[in-house]
């Protein structure tokens, strides 16, 4: 069985930095496709970015400049680095695996919370 599972969600002001982590055991990590996806009250859940491998990634442009994805597949983990952050930020966020069309497994989400 698959689980993900986030990390490092808080409250931060603008212009502040935070760090996710999510750890996934179950299957073969590095096999995987890693994207982390926000939702924001009220509103759809995004895209934010996606690691295809630890030298490949794709970011969605509202973060693009801003937001790092890492990954360290010897321990099962994908990071994302948010530096600058704004109030729109705010959101859920997910971490999943596989495809970012339609990942395969998500985590259950850590809150992050951006005042201004």
């Amino acid at each position: 069985q698959v689980h993900l599972l986030e990390s490092g969600g808080g409250l931060v002001q603008a212009v502040g930095t935070l760090r996710l982590s999510c750890v996934m055991s179950g299957r073969s990590f590095s096999s995987y496709a890693m994207n982390w996806f926000r939702q924001a009250p009220g509103k759809e859940r995004d895209f934010v970015g996606v690691s295809w491998s630890v030298s490949n990634t794709v970011y969605a442009n509202s973060v693009k400049g801003r937001f790092t994805i890492s990954r360290d597949d010897a321990k099962n983990t994908v990071h994302l680095q948010m530096n600058s952050l704004k109030p729109e930020d705010t959101a859920v966020y997910y971490c999943a695996a596989g495809p970012p069309a339609k990942p395969d497994y998500w985590g259950k989400g850590t809150l992050v919370t951006v005042s201004s």
